[in-house]
């Protein structure tokens, strides 16, 4: 990606995460990518394609957030990952997930939905090989999106329960 569309990725990722998909203008997003409209349109032709780059930048930089270094040792895997996606909320998505928010504003767009599908579907085989649990991506799923969905009510209660959900299913796991 070259750094100019990777601005206007950052910029657009930020537009709609502070504004939501259906508030901002054009001019807005242009503003927010800082560049021309000639620019932001040479790299990315579309809202719809505005969209798609910007959560393609997000999803980029989530990945580095969470998997980018290896987790503690004598600190449970799953325990630092949920640490980490705690973290990320915090910081990055206080109002919840921005996928879900793009496919909420627009259900029927296909290539949202398989965004928002491979997105998911990558965090939780990230999760499974670091944590070892292959076998258990579809558990280690709902415990992440449970977090994810919850993190903006409760915050580290939130962390708290998924530590112990994924030490419910390592201790599943074991006496099997």
């Amino acid at each position: 990606m070259t750094d100019t569309k990777t601005r206007i990725a950052a910029g657009l990722e930020r537009a709609f995460a502070e504004h939501g998909f259906a508030e901002p203008n054009i001019d807005s997003l242009r503003e927010a990518a800082g560049v021309s409209l000639r620019t932001l349109y040479k790299y990315v032709p579309s809202r719809e394609e505005m969209v798609l780059c910007a959560l393609e930048h997000r999803h980029r930089r989530y990945m580095q957030f969470v998997f980018a270094d290896e987790p503690e040792t004598g600190n449970p895997v799953l325990h630092t990952l949920f640490e980490r996606i705690s973290g990320w909320m915090a910081s990055e998505a206080a109002h919840g997930c921005l996928f879900h928010a793009a496919v909420a504003a627009a259900p029927r767009d296909e290539r949202l939905r398989a965004l928002l599908a491979k997105h998911k579907e990558e965090v939780a085989h990230a999760a499974a090989e670091l944590s070892g649990l292959q076998d258990r991506q579809g558990e280690i799923t709902l415990i992440v999106e449970g977090l994810m969905q919850d993190w903006p009510l409760h915050g580290d209660i939130s962390t708290a329960c998924a530590k112990t959900l994924g030490d419910l299913m390592l201790n599943d796991r074991r006496r099997a």
